[in-house]
C-alpha cells in the first residue's frame, strides 16, 4: 500500500486500476445483491490478488527509486515508517471491531458478526493480545498484517535483488510458494505453538497464507523496481505467450461466468487448485495471464480510454480507502446482516451511502496530505495582528 510519499512522479494508471480493485473489493465484502456477480469478475481471481500485485508494484516503484538515490538504509527506513503506519491502522481497525461492532451485533443479536468475531467472544484477553501482535486475524482483518509483514521484509529483497540480483529474489519468492502448496504454514504455527504454548487456534490466524501471497508482493516490487527510471525500456512478451494468455484468461472469465465461483462444484479437492487463501497453480495461472494482458494491452488502453478520477483519487489514498472498507462492510454487517437477497430499494441506498463514504475517505486524505505545513508569516504581517 505504498502511496505519494516520494519523488517519483505518480502512475494514475496504476492509481486508477488500485481505485478499481478498492471498488470491487467492497462490492464483493458489502452483502448485497452484487456480491455474487462482481466476485472475481474477470476469472478465477479476485481484487484482492491484483490490489496486493499492484501494491507491491508502487512501493518496488516508490522504494526502487529511493534506494537508488539515497541507498539502502533510506529504504529500510522508509518500509519501516510504512509498516508502522499500517500496523497502525490495522490496531485501530481492530479495536473498532471489538468495541463498537461488538456491542452493535450483541444489542442486535446478529449472527453473521458473532461468526466473524466468535473467538473474541469467547476469550477476548487472548484475542486482543494475539490480534496486536498479527497473530488473531479475524475475518476480512487479515489482509493488513499481511501487509506489514510484507512491507518488513521488502528491504532484505532490495539487499539481494540489488547486490545479487532479482533472478534469486524471484525463484526464493517461487520456492516459498510451492512449500505453501504442502502446508509450510501450517506446520510452522505447530512448532511454534509446541514452544510458545499459543493459545490462538490456527483457524484464528488469518485466511491468507502468506508464504503464498508473497509471489504476487514480490513480483510486483520486482516490476516496480525495474520501471523506477524516466523512461524504462518496455515490457514486450512473444507472440506466443501473449495469444496462451488471451486463451487462459478467456477460459478463466467463461469457465467463472458459466459454473460460478466453485470451478468443480463440490468437489473440495479439485477447488483447491482454484483456492484463493492457497493461492492454487490454476488460481495462479489465471492470474499470470492476466498480468501479461495488461501488460500488453493496458497502455494502448490507458492512452484510449478516458481517465476515471475519482478511481484514481481512491487508488492514490489506498489505505485510507481501505480501512474505510473495512469500517463500511462491519457496520453494514452488524446492523443489516450477511444476508444478500434484500429487495434493491435497501440495497441501492446502502451502495450509495457505502461508495460516497469511500470517495470522502480518499478525498479526506488527499486533502490532509496536500495542505500547506509550516507557511511562514512575513514580519509586516506579524506586527500587524
Amino acid at each position: 500500500m505504498a502511496e505519494n510519499h516520494s519523488p517519483t512522479r505518480r502512475r494514475w494508471e496504476i492509481d486508477a486500476l488500485r481505485g478499481l480493485m478498492l471498488l470491487l473489493m467492497t462490492l464483493t465484502h458489502l452483502p448485497t445483491r452484487l456480491t455474487d456477480p462482481l466476485g472475481q469478475p474477470f476469472g478465477y481471481v479476485s481484487a484482492a490478488e491484483g490490489f496486493v500485485l499492484l501494491s507491491g508494484y508502487m512501493a518496488g516503484l516508490v522504494y526502487g527509486r529511493l534506494a537508488v538515490i539515497q541507498g539502502i538504509p533510506a529504504t529500510r527506513r522508509a518500509f519501516w515508517r510504512r509498516a508502522l503506519l499500517v500496523y497502525a491502522c490495522h490496531a485501530a481497525t481492530l479495536l473498532f471491531l471489538f468495541t463498537v461492532i461488538a456491542v452493535i451485533g450483541i444489542k442486535v443479536d446478529e449472527p453473521a458478526v458473532k461468526n466473524l468475531m466468535s473467538y473474541y467472544l469467547q476469550h477476548p484477553v487472548q484475542a486482543l493480545a494475539g490480534g496486536l501482535l498479527l497473530i488473531y486475524q479475524p475475518p476480512l482483518l487479515d489482509i493488513l498484517p499481511m501487509y506489514v509483514l510484507f512491507m518488513l521484509a521488502s528491504p532484505w529483497a532490495f539487499v539481494l535483488g540489488m547486490r545479487y540480483g532479482w533472478f534469486w529474489v524471484l525463484a526464493g519468492s517461487v520456492t516459498l510458494w510451492v512449500l505453501a502448496q504442502f502446508g509450510l504454514a501450517e506446520r510452522l504455527y505447530h512448532a511454534a505453538a509446541l514452544v510458545t504454548k499459543l493459545p490462538v487456534p490456527y483457524a484464528e490466524t488469518g485466511a491468507f497464507n502468506g508464504f503464498a501471497w508473497q509471489l504476487p508482493w514480490v513480483l510486483g516490487l520486482w516490476l516496480g523496481a525495474s520501471r523506477h527510471q524516466d523512461d524504462p525500456p518496455s515490457l514486450r512478451f512473444p507472440p506466443a505467450v501473449v495469444v496462451v494468455a488471451v486463451l487462459v484468461g478467456l477460459i478463466g472469465f467463461v469457465w467463472r461466468h458459466v459454473e460460478g465461483q466453485a470451478p468443480f462444484g463440490a468437489d473440495e479437492r479439485m477447488n483447491l487448485l482454484f483456492d484463493k487463501w492457497q493461492l492454487g497453480p490454476l488460481r495462479l495461472l489465471n492470474l499470470a495471464a492476466l498480468l501479461v494482458l495488461t501488460l500488453r494491452f493496458g497502455p494502448a488502453l490507458a492512452r484510449a480510454l478516458p481517465r476515471l478520477r475519482p478511481l484514481e483519487m481512491m487508488g492514490s489514498a489506498s489505505l485510507a480507502v481501505f480501512c474505510a472498507h473495512l469500517v463500511i462492510v462491519l457496520l453494514v454487517l452488524s446492523l443489516f446482516g450477511g444476508v444478500t437477497t434484500r429487495p434493491w430499494h435497501i440495497d441501492l441506498p446502502l451502495l450509495a451511502v457505502a461508495l460516497t463514504a469511500l470517495w470522502g475517505a480518499g478525498r479526506l486524505t488527499l486533502w490532509w496530505e496536500q495542505r500547506p505545513v509550516g507557511v511562514s508569516v512575513p514580519a509586516g504581517r506579524r506586527q500587524a495582528r
